[in-house]
């Protein structure tokens, strides 16, 4: 019996006065002991299943057809206090976000305190032992560390960590992870994936992991599910749909995603984007066709879900192999190595005092340490390390928003440390930061013309604004984006063309230097490829340096000429991208680059230890 089965399951959103089918046709088994992977961009419908199965959907979306079945029950005919009673106990979840999954003002043990009493633990010492156990299986050692602290004390993987432990304390039947590792550290991205799959193969619980990342899902699931526009796109064994996709679709996603080895090629930008709530209203024919690249005049007819052999099911008539191969990419880029650098540091440290308390002071924190490097002018360099290395400190101290400890650290010719006017005006105009998050960057009561040319009315600057919205349909063009945009807000703007707003806001002044922190951290891979093709063409027509901080070892490897490898606040290694990725000299290095599944499937995954068992 199936401990989790979609039977032709459909669900429609209300729109106005008429219902649009959001989810269609939506049929899966997930065996005991077995995962499946849901694969699909923002908007595909992947969390709609686990709102489904919660009973949580958004006001106005609702069951339209099929049903759910738990064990053979239909989910939908059970009394809402046994649907309840599923949750938590043989239904449980490990959600995307743990800080916000976790109560910000309890205790770690006061929040698995009351989790092990929901579930029926009666004595208080009892619980406490219970908690110890469950976090040492996660491998957080110092439990009781762990326990007495709150969330904010964590890491982010030590939290997501926590909610793994709590989910599998009721020795649930089924887990729905929804983007478990999204943006986390890569060693911690696979001590996550390694403990899920652990936890499964030791107690038999069915998985169902939701994520973006086709690579991921094929190496540690056993079949995959892809979703575009919440009907499936193509449903099979893990391996076959990785290394023999029969719908373009999923060969567009395998396409966006760079390789982390072999030779480096253009990705397949996907255009547009999913279609919205809106669109799906008036959508005919296969709804993949307006972004396909091998679509014909048969599209013009939704096709119906095909079953082929070994399981395998494909909502597509046409063979990927028609699509045009992926080509090289060609390395023109005149890096002025023989001219002055455009950044120079040399014996860089940075210290935070340490925090006061009762009886003393605790000791300073070294953030940076004896840090030396330089940037040649149109040079991508990569910055990598594990959260807390100091990338951030670093990228702070180059902006001038962190005062050197000792060192010196020039942007430009200029001296960080010279807090002169003339000097903050003309770092304006050499250096500035495109952010990670464009929801929290962008001022959402302002127009994009506004934040845009911010640079222009900066210091001694007074643009019209006539000037400043003629500057921004300029620049918009070069970001790819429709001029008419300028006179938009923020929140009319999807992810991916908010994030080319904060780079074009960061391109107004024609800075000598860009410094990108984590810009396409948690990005679909069909935007994340937009962001990475954009940033090699405008690095071709405007000639800029970059400091690239990402934790995505495959995106500095595709961008990036050089790469420093930070550990705890030092360089431990440094060197062109292709030797220091092929050759790692460092032991750190090496533990970030095992950390990343390899493409080729045949390959074994041993992401901590040469002599660990492969994570499969």
């Amino acid at each position: 019996m199936s401990v989790l089965e979609a039977d032709r399951v459909g669900i429609s959103a209300r729109l106005g006065d008429t219902r649009i089918a959001v989810v269609r046709d939506l049929g899966f088994r997930i065996e005991s002991g077995r995962i499946l992977g849901v694969v699909g961009e923002s908007g595909a419908g992947k969390s709609m299943i686990g709102r489904a199965v919660a009973d949580l959907l958004p006001p106005g979306f609702a069951p339209a057809e099929g049903a759910f079945r738990f064990l053979g029950k239909d989910l939908a005919t059970l009394a809402a206090a046994e649907r309840r009673a599923l949750l938590g106990r043989d239904i449980a979840f490990v959600p995307q976000e743990p800080r916000s999954a976790l109560n910000p003002l309890h205790t770690i043990g006061r929040q698995f305190d009351e989790h092990l009493a929901h579930l029926g633990l009666r004595s208080a010492a009892e619980r406490r032992e219970k908690a110890r156990v469950h976090l040492a299986s996660v491998r957080l050692r110092d439990s009781d560390r762990v326990l007495a602290a709150f969330p904010h004390e964590l890491s982010g993987g030590m939290c997501q960590r926590v909610l793994i432990a709590m989910a599998f304390a009721s020795d649930p039947k089924l887990v729905i992870a929804d983007e478990p590792t999204t943006a986390l550290d890569v060693t911690v991205q696979a001590r996550i994936v390694e403990l899920l799959a652990g936890m499964r193969r030791a107690r038999g619980t069915a998985v169902l992991l939701i994520t973006h990342d086709l690579r991921l899902a094929a190496r540690i699931c056993d079949e995959i599910l892809v979703l575009y526009a919440g009907r499936p796109a193509e449903y099979g064994p893990a391996r076959e749909v990785f290394e023999r996709p029969a719908h373009p679709y999923t060969r567009c996603l395998q396409l966006a995603n760079p390789p982390l080895d072999g030779p480096r090629r253009r990705l397949l930008a996907l255009p547009d984007h999913m279609p919205s709530l809106r669109a799906l209203a008036s959508a005919s024919g296969c709804r993949f066709a307006p972004r396909c690249p091998a679509r014909n005049a048969d599209c013009a007819v939704e096709p119906p879900l095909t079953a082929r052999t070994n399981g395998r099911i494909v909502a597509c008539q046409r063979d990927p192999s028609v699509m045009a191969p992926p080509t090289l990419l060609e390395e023109k880029f005149a890096i002025g190595a023989a001219s002055a650098p455009v950044v120079a540091v040399e014996g860089l440290a940075k210290t935070y005092p340490g925090p006061r308390r009762w009886f003393g002071k605790a000791p300073d924190v070294e953030a940076l340490t004896d840090i030396s490097f330089a940037i040649a002018p149109n040079e991508f360099v990569g910055l990598v390390g594990e959260s807390g290395s100091g990338k951030s400190t670093l990228a702070k101290v180059l902006l001038g928003l962190e005062r050197p400890s000792a060192g010196r650290v020039s942007v430009g010719g200029i001296d960080v440390a010279d807090e002169s006017r003339a000097a903050r005006e003309a770092r304006i105009g050499t250096i500035q930061m495109v952010f990670q998050d464009p929801q929290s960057a962008l001022n959402p009561r302002r127009r994009v013309a506004d934040i845009v040319t911010q640079a222009m009315i900066a210091g001694r600057r007074h643009a019209s604004w006539a000037e400043r919205v003629a500057r921004t349909r300029a620049i918009l063009a070069q970001v790819g984006m429709s001029g008419d945009l300028a006179l938009a807000y923020p929140a009319q703007l999807s992810g991916g063309q908010r994030q080319r707003v904060n780079i074009a806001r960061a391109l107004c002044s024609a800075p000598k230097v860009l410094v990108a922190d984590e810009i396409v951290s948690g990005l679909d891979v069909s935007v994340q490829a937009q962001l990475l093709n954009l940033l090699r063409r405008l690095r071709e027509e405007r000639g800029f340096a970059m400091l690239f901080i990402s934790h995505d070892l495959s995106v500095v490897r595709h961008l990036c000429d050089r790469v420093l490898v930070l550990e705890k606040g030092r360089i431990v290694e440094s060197g062109p991208t292709g030797a220091v990725f092929e050759r790692p000299a460092s032991p750190y290095a090496r533990a970030l680059l095992r950390a990343v599944p390899p493409d080729d499937l045949s390959t074994p995954w041993r992401p901590f230890a040469e002599n660990e068992e492969a994570v499969a």
